[in-house]
């Protein structure tokens, strides 16, 4: 049961709140890993920083202009939601290899590559 419950191919609850993410992101243009906030988790910050400039540049415009959609109550034309891919990844093979490297440091007892602090 629990295998069917976490397969997205087989199962048709996440079928339906996938369709349901991507009625509400594809209008404002942005994707689902755009979603992951930075502040929230270190690993997500730290993924971010791994990543190339010109893609956290991407994400950057993304979440600006969704920002300025949101404020004007409008959203993308229709021309262009077509042309968007709210489900392509950036960020899932980065994050995998943080969170394999936070794993084997948290094993071998060594100091976390990172560390919350208050401001």
């Amino acid at each position: 049961m629990l295998k069917w419950l976490g397969n997205p191919v087989k199962n048709p609850l996440a079928k339906i709140h996938k369709a349901a993410v991507d009625r509400s992101i594809r209008p404002l243009g942005l994707r689902y890993d755009d979603l992951y906030d930075p502040l929230f988790s270190l690993d997500v910050k730290e993924a971010l920083d791994r990543l190339p400039e010109e893609v956290v540049e991407a994400r950057n415009q993304r979440l600006k202009r969704c920002m300025d959609l949101s404020m004007k109550h409008s959203y993308l034309s229709k021309e262009m939601q077509a042309m968007q891919t709210p489900f392509r990844s950036y960020i899932q093979e980065v994050m995998v290899v943080v969170l394999r490297e936070k794993a084997e440091r948290k094993a071998l007892n060594a100091l976390p590559l990172y560390q919350r602090t208050i401001p």
